[in-house]
């Protein structure tokens, strides 16, 4: 009986109950705003007739309440919503009874909102210097004044920069890596965020940034030039191929500073008096631009005139048919550290490059005439040798006459020697034949003497 009236009394407790438990809230809007703007968010209580007034809140997942509004008799309530930046985030519908504590609340389930702020106001900081030198890490970052959502382009040039191994982009910042020279120009970045297909962008100022080329080691030489004093004097060249301008080039014999010179081109020139055939020391360049400072190699400042004799050797190729096809010159002075050289065919002067010659100067060790055999270069050949600073005497070689016919008769010599090397080998075949033959009569009576002294043995035995 006990049983029976606790059963009753919990049945008619649950049916009282159920009169006042809310259903769950259903949350409907828009899933992005644009800041600023006025937004309707719909939130129903489905099955609550039996209470007049419910009071739904939309409130961020943190607790903070956004808006209101009281729903009577089951509408549904449109809580308009003036959009903030901070209203990003998952938002619910909170549904209550009004004035009656006793009900619980029940809650929605979450709705993403997306806020958008349209970008404005981009501007580049950069905090280092404004020109350095290659090979550093250059850093830019894009500011906006306003704007979320944003994605960047940088420009340089006026030109798009792509994801390459020297340049990333992460976020609003640019790094470029190892830079160079080409990364010099003008740099601006573009940020850009989208509501609704409508574009926001705003560009930043242009920034201007210089990257110098590190001078390149300098390359040394020099001519000689004869004064009308009749003294002598060395013209000596420092050249870097690469480096930003204006380069600072100084001259250096061994430890001592000979001169120096600031050249916005790169290279410059200095004369330094000279004596001939007496060493005057090494020179060297050396070049800086503002970072480091290169160096040439050491060259000897000493000055030998053109010495004889002089001598011309030749070799040749072979062709088909073991005929000589092509033939080199070769035209040496015993001293001289510089030669100026000429070529002659029958006392013309043979010019660089000709239909059937090359000339190729080798200074200071030699000068080569490459000919191609044939009837326009048959002739009579010699070289001259002079300084390329005095050219008033020049040391000539022996003349040579060369044609088809000679290059391909075989010499005296050679001819000598071959048959010699034939007859040679001829006397040598013989003489082993003729040892040959004696060696084996001498053992053939050697054989006949052991088989004939057994039968005269056996005769005197008898």
């Amino acid at each position: 009986m006990f049983t029976l009236l606790l059963f009753i009394l919990g049945f008619c407790l649950r049916s009282e109950c159920n009169d006042f438990i809310l259903g769950q809230p259903r949350l409907y809007g828009p899933s992005e705003a644009l800041v600023n703007e006025v937004q309707y968010f719909q939130c129903e209580v489905p099955n609550h007739s039996m209470i007049d007034a419910i009071l739904l809140k939309i409130v961020k997942e943190d607790g903070k309440m956004l808006g209101e509004m009281t729903s009577l008799k089951g509408e549904v309530a449109n809580i308009p919503l003036y959009i903030k930046p901070l209203y990003e985030g998952y938002l619910k519908c909170v549904a209550s009874a009004q004035n009656n504590s006793e009900i619980n609340a029940t809650v929605s389930y979450r709705h993403y909102l997306k806020v958008i702020v349209p970008v404005k106001d981009a501007a580049i900081i950069y905090s280092g210097p404004d020109e350095f030198f290659e090979g550093k890490t250059l850093e830019l970052r894009c500011q906006l004044g306003a704007g979320n959502h944003v994605s960047y382009k940088w420009l340089h040039n006026g030109q798009t920069i792509s994801q390459s191994p020297f340049h990333h982009m992460a976020d609003d910042r640019l790094r470029i890596y190892r830079t160079t020279s080409k990364d010099s120009g003008f740099y601006m970045c573009q940020a850009r965020n989208i509501f609704n297909k409508t574009v926001y962008i705003s560009n930043s100022s242009e920034v201007i940034i210089t990257v110098k080329d590190l001078v390149s080691s300098p390359d040394i030489s020099f001519i000689i030039l004869k004064e009308d004093s009749g003294n002598y004097s060395a013209l000596v060249t420092c050249q870097s191929n690469r480096g930003t301008t204006p380069i600072t080039f100084s001259l250096y014999n061994r430890a001592q500073l000979v001169t120096n010179a600031t050249s916005k081109e790169r290279h410059t020139a200095f004369k330094v008096p000279v004596v001939m055939e007496q060493h005057l020391g090494w020179l060297q360049c050396q070049a800086e631009n503002g970072d480091e400072t290169t160096y040439s190699q050491w060259l000897p400042l000493h000055v030998v005139p053109v010495g004889g004799p002089v001598e011309m050797s030749y070799d040749y190729d072979i062709g088909e048919n073991y005929a000589v096809v092509g033939l080199r010159f070769y035209c040496k002075a015993a001293k001289g550290t510089h030669p100026q050289y000429q070529w002659f065919l029958n006392e013309t002067l043979l010019q660089a490059r000709g239909s059937f010659f090359y000339v190729d100067d080798q200074p200071p060790v030699q000068s080569v005439l490459l000919l191609s055999v044939g009837r326009s270069s048959a002739g009579m050949y010699h070289c001259k040798v002079s300084d390329n600073f005095d050219n008033t005497t020049a040391i000539s070689s022996q003349r040579r006459y060369m044609d088809k016919e000679v290059v391909n008769r075989l010499p005296v010599l050679v001819v000598a020697i071959v048959f010699g090397c034939f007859t040679m080998l001829i006397l040598l075949v013989f003489s082993c034949c003729l040892i040959g033959v004696l060696f084996r009569r001498k053992e053939y009576g050697k054989v006949s003497f052991v088989f004939k002294e057994p039968h005269e043995h056996n005769k005197e035995f008898s």
